[in-house]
C-alpha cells in the first residue's frame, strides 16, 4: 500500500489500473482505503503464446488450472491474436508489439510460461524477469527447453520419428511443460450467442456443418469436390440439413458444392459470426484446421478428417472421432504429397457418412462448468 497526499493506493489490487479509474471505483465509487472488494494479487503470471489462432485457442485450458492453483493470480497473456482470447478470464491481454515488450521487460512476474518456440518468444523468456520460468529459451540462437519439463514436447517437434511415436495430446503436453497433469480441463471460449446473430435454420432436423478447406500450408489434407458431393448426397438421404462452412478462401469451392448438391451455403463471415455459425451445428466435419480448434472449444460433436498428422495429438474430449484414409499416409507433416496425389482420396465418403451418423447419436458429454 502507498499513501499519496493522504490517500491510500493499493497498486497490488487485481482491479487497480494506474492510468484510469478501476472498475469498483467507476461503478460503485469505492476508493482503496475502504474498498470492500479489494483483492491483492498473490501471483503475477505471464503466458507467452503468440502463434496461430488455433494454437492460441487450444492453450486456454491452462487458464482453468491456473485459476484453481492460484485463485488470486493476475494473468497476463501476450499473443498475436488478442481478440480470440476470453477477456473475462484474463486480467491483461497484450498484442505482441514494441509497447508490450517494453512493458513486460520492466515488470516482475512470479511465473512465466513461454509455450512458443519462435525465436522472439524465446528471447522474451530470457529477457523478462520472473521467479520461475517454463517452456522454451534460446540456446545457440535457436529454441531449447527451459527445463526438463519441456524435453518431451521439444523432441517430438524436432524429430519426426519421435513425433510419430508420441501418444500424448497437445493439451497434455503443454500441461506437462507447465509442471501439471492434464485432467481434461476444457477450453475457455466465447460462442458469441449474445451478439444477436440470426440464422435461417430449422433445428428440428440435425444440422451437419462441413468445413471444406484447410488453408494453404498443408494442402495434402484437402478432400476433393467429388468426395464432398458424395458425402452431402448421403447426408441428404438421412434428411439432415447440410451447412457448408469456410472462409473467403473456401467461397468458390462452397459455391460449387452448393450448386451441385443444394446444400445450404450462407457465405463467409467475420470471425465472431463464423464462430457463432459453427455453434449452431449438431455435428461438424472438418479437417485439421482452425475450424477444428473452434469446434473443440465450442464443445461440439465432431468428425475429424486426418491423414498427415499424428492422431494422438488431438484431444476431442470424447465428443468426436478421427477418421483416416484406408491407405496409410506416407507424407507425415508434409505440405505436398511426394506421390503427386493425396491419400485423402482413399478416404471413402461412406466412411465419413457413417461416422457422422454414429457421432450424432452419441450421448452428450456434460460440459465443464465456467471458472468460479
Amino acid at each position: 500500500m502507498s499513501v499519496l497526499n493522504g490517500v491510500q493506493v493499493h497498486t497490488d489490487c487485481i482491479y487497480f489500473r494506474g492510468d484510469i479509474p478501476c472498475k469498483p471505483n467507476k461503478e460503485s465509487g469505492y476508493q482503496c482505503g475502504n474498498c470492500p472488494v479489494y483483492i491483492p494479487v498473490l501471483k503475477r503470471i505471464l503466458i507467452i503464446k503468440l502463434g496461430a489462432i488455433g494454437d492460441v485457442i487450444r492453450t486456454t485450458p491452462l487458464l482453468r488450472k491456473i485459476r484453481t492453483t492460484y485463485p488470486q493470480a493476475k494473468i497476463t497473456w501476450l499473443t498475436h491474436t488478442p481478440a480470440i482470447l476470453p477477456k473475462q478470464e484474463i486480467e491483461e491481454i497484450l498484442k505482441f508489439d514494441l509497447a508490450a515488450i517494453l512493458y513486460l521487460q520492466n515488470t516482475q512476474f512470479d511465473i512465466l510460461f513461454n509455450l512458443d518456440k519462435d525465436k522472439e518468444a524465446c528471447a522474451l523468456h530470457d529477457s523478462i524477469q520472473a521467479d520461475q520460468k517454463f517452456g522454451y529459451t534460446l540456446k545457440n540462437g535457436v529454441a531449447y527447453p527451459s527445463n526438463e519439463l519441456a524435453n518431451h514436447k521439444f523432441l517430438t517437434g524436432v524429430f519426426d520419428q519421435l513425433s510419430l511415436e508420441n501418444k500424448k495430446s497437445y493439451v497434455e503436453e503443454i500441461f506437462e511443460i507447465c509442471g501439471w497433469q492434464f485432467n481434461y480441463e476444457e477450453y475457455i471460449f466465447d460462442n458469441h450467442q449474445d451478439k444477436g446473430f440470426s440464422w435461417p435454420f430449422d433445428h428440428s432436423k440435425p444440422l451437419i456443418g462441413l468445413n471444406t478447406g484447410c488453408g494453404d500450408r498443408w494442402t495434402t489434407r484437402l478432400w476433393s469436390d467429388e468426395k464432398w458431393i458424395e458425402l452431402i448426397q448421403l447426408l441428404h438421404q438421412e434428411n439432415y440439413t447440410v451447412v457448408l462452412l469456410g472462409g473467403e478462401q473456401e467461397d468458390a469451392r462452397n459455391t460449387r458444392l452448393q450448386e451441385a448438391t443444394n446444400a445450404l451455403y450462407l457465405g463467409y463471415f467475420k470471425l465472431e459470426q463464423f464462430i457463432n455459425l459453427m455453434y449452431q451445428m449438431d455435428v461438424i466435419v472438418t479437417q485439421v484446421t482452425m475450424a477444428m480448434h473452434i469446434a473443440i472449444a465450442l464443445q461440439k460433436k465432431m468428425v475429424l478428417l486426418n491423414n498427415i498428422f499424428n492422431p494422438y495429438e488431438f484431444e476431442l474430449y470424447q465428443r468426436g472421432v478421427i477418421i483416416q484414409p484406408d491407405k496409410e499416409c506416407a507424407c507425415f507433416y508434409r505440405g505436398t504429397c511426394k506421390y503427386g496425389t493425396s491419400c485423402m482420396e482413399d478416404l471413402p465418403a461412406s466412411k465419413v457418412y457413417q461416422a457422422v451418423k454414429n457421432t450424432l447419436h452419441q450421448p452428450v458429454i456434460t460440459p465443464a462448468p465456467p471458472i468460479a
